[in-house]
């Protein structure tokens, strides 16, 4: 016989608001043999078979907040040229420090490997290279910008 589980939804709900209010990506508790985790767009709970709709109900509570496409009334559609998005949720930086110069600009010819642009998570600088030799399209985000995780930065044509 399966072991019935409780999930404390005052906790889940509180846990909600902390990832919804802060810079962080995901958050993950565990006790005894429950473990809850919620990550931006997704929520898990690892536990008994019975407990697969639970989860599902729970995943509303940690929907990610609308991109900077969406909010701007744009869609993946309306994207010109191949776009560069972001692996991650962070900051993004333009250039490598505040009073150099920008890694590209629109118009620039880049080769594929070349650093564009960083996404700082988590106190870590992420360089965002190239994905293929071409020119910088559009820059779609600006300096200090926060980003999502799949948030087109730029495209390159």
């Amino acid at each position: 016989m399966a072991k019935k589980m409780s999930v404390d939804l005052d906790l889940v709900k509180k846990l909600a608001e902390l990832l919804a209010d802060s810079d962080l990506s995901e958050i993950e508790i565990e006790e005894e043999d429950t473990r809850i985790r919620l990550a931006r767009g997704s929520v898990s709970v690892s536990a008994p078979v019975q407990m697969a709709a639970p989860a599902l109900a729970l995943a509303t509570a940690a929907a990610p907040a609308p991109t900077a496409d969406a909010a701007a009334g744009g869609s993946p559609e309306a994207i010109s040229g191949d776009p560069v998005t972001s692996p991650m949720v962070g900051t993004a930086y333009l250039s490598p420090s505040p009073d150099a110069d920008p890694f590209v600009k629109v118009g620039d010819t880049v080769k594929k490997g070349q650093t564009v642009l960083i996404v700082e998570a988590m106190k870590t600088m992420n360089q965002i290279a190239a994905p293929r030799n071409g020119k910088i399209a559009n820059v779609r985000v600006e300096d200090g910008q926060p980003v999502e995780f799949g948030e087109v930065l730029l495209t390159l044509e």
